[in-house]
């Protein structure tokens, strides 16, 4: 019984052995292959879905950045937008191709809203993707009608304590950066503004010049068209420094307000498991591309920042961000979707 038992436990660690082989060779392979993947990185198109419509300053940012970077690395870029959902679209798109570097996203601070935003997100933006690279970063604007007596920050939230609930602050979208500025700027202040939500940045316009809101919240992109001709005035940027298409407006901090400060952004994403390899060249390309002169030029004039980072700048700046919107969030009360 003895002989059978020994014999018994000599084959189950043969078993064990064999098993244990097998399974080292496999992950060997895998790594070589990993390995070579990298190391050929890229040898085809790269794919980048965006969350926003074709045109918008989020699009922009990244048709700019690419043109470079695919001149650069002599590969071509194609981008895919894919609306809607809070960015969910374009994000689990990412997460369904396998994590080979060839798939990329658009992720930025409309991702880190989502995070509180939805109560069914299917991913964690810090767990399931691997940043590159912030790419370009852009504040919110404070605009009045040219008509406005309202010539400053100040005098805007001094009529607003002295009338409650009578002057109105207009932006797109619930949840978006924009409609967020302005809740944050009227628990900043502790005036009591109301608050007018708009579909398009073009119904936000209309309703400035008509006077149906007092003050608006967009992005330089938005309002360009109205600024040479006067019919609109910009009082403050929300930024931590001047807006240099904008020298003599003053900051919100520079107005009053040190604790306002919004600076939206995007940047590029991969999928958690990218070779490290290749996250790492993606964010040197990335970085040099935003250094050109010509990238800086074509962002420039659409009011955009280059803002180069490290994958893990851009991963902290997502943490902070979902930390800081979910507390203006859930202070105004919206509602989860």
């Amino acid at each position: 019984m003895r002989a059978k038992s020994r014999q018994w436990n000599f084959g189950l660690w043969r078993t064990s052995a064999a098993i244990a082989v097998v399974a080292a060779a496999g992950l060997a392979v895998a790594a070589c292959s990993q390995a070579q993947s990298a190391g050929n990185y890229p040898a085809k198109p790269i794919r980048v879905h965006v969350p926003y419509g074709a045109g918008g300053v989020g699009d922009l940012t990244v048709r700019v950045l690419t043109q470079t970077l695919g001149e650069n690395i002599k590969q071509r870029f194609v981008i895919e937008n894919r609306p809607g959902a809070g960015g969910t679209i374009a994000m689990k798109s990412v997460l369904d191709a396998p994590p080979d570097g060839y798939a990329l996203g658009e992720m930025g601070n409309g991702q880190s809203i989502a995070m509180t935003l939805f109560t069914n997100l299917p991913y964690d933006v810090l767990k399931d993707f691997s940043p590159v690279s912030i790419a370009g970063s852009f504040p919110v604007l404070i605009a009045v009608a040219g008509s406005s007596p309202y010539h400053s920050l100040k005098d805007v939230v001094e009529a607003a304590k002295k009338n409650p609930g009578k002057l109105n602050l207009g932006a797109i979208n619930p949840g978006s950066t924009q409609n967020l500025s302005a809740h944050l700027f009227k628990q900043i202040t502790g005036a009591d503004f109301t608050i007018i939500p708009y579909r398009t940045t073009p119904d936000l316009l209309t309703a400035l010049l008509r006077g149906d809101v007092d003050v608006g919240f967009d992005y330089y992109a938005a309002f360009q068209a109205s600024l040479g001709d006067g019919k609109l005035r910009i009082i403050a940027t929300s930024g931590d420094t001047r807006d240099p298409l904008l020298k003599d407006v003053p900051t919100a901090q520079e107005s009053g307000f040190p604790e306002y400060v919004v600076t939206s952004w995007n940047g590029l994403t991969a999928r958690a498991g990218t070779p490290p390899e290749i996250i790492k060249l993606l964010n040197t390309e990335v970085n040099r591309a935003l250094e050109s002169p010509q990238v800086q030029e074509k962002y420039r004039g659409l009011g955009i920042h280059a803002s180069p980072s490290t994958p893990q700048g851009m991963h902290d700046r997502l943490a902070h961000d979902i930390a800081k919107w979910r507390e203006v969030i859930d202070k105004a009360g919206i509602p989860k979707q």
